[in-house]
């Protein structure tokens, strides 16, 4: 009975606990949707405006039309990079305070993350099994007696 009681509240527990994240990843949803990565070039000639769609903006100083075609896409393409990384930035920082050490995107710098926690859940459900196994072994010699 006490088993049973116990299961029951782990379960209680699971479940408020995948109420409480469908409710960050609700209000996380709608913060990643007014998230803005911002970028200009140290003159001022190039600004861009990145979300989570795409580019938003780009705003080009008219003295930008002064330089030539070549230097003019190299700035652009440097700024949208920035902006990205802008918006990555903000991307990671709004999961972390939604999910805390849960964040998924703990995962993005190190990808090894989760086949070590894979293989940690494997050696604890392999010592499971060996000891429900075992006490399956003892409970089947005593009756055996």
């Amino acid at each position: 009975m006490i088993e049973r009681e116990f299961g029951a509240m782990d379960l209680d527990r699971v479940l408020k606990n995948a109420d409480a994240q469908m409710a960050r990843a609700g209000e996380l949803q709608r913060v990643l949707a007014e998230l803005v990565g911002i970028a200009a070039d140290q003159d001022g000639l190039v600004k861009v405006e990145m979300g989570g769609s795409g580019l938003k903006n780009l705003h080009l100083h008219p003295k930008a039309m002064r330089l030539t075609s070549g230097e003019l896409a190299e700035r652009i393409q440097l700024v949208i990079a920035e902006a990205s990384a802008d918006l990555r930035s903000k991307v990671t920082e709004a999961m972390q305070e939604a999910f805390g050490d849960e964040n998924p995107m703990r995962f993005a710098d190190d990808p090894d993350g989760p086949m070590a926690q894979v293989r940690g859940a494997e050696a604890v459900y392999n010592r499971t099994f060996d000891d429900l196994m075992g006490q399956l072994d003892q409970i089947r010699n005593r009756m055996e007696r």
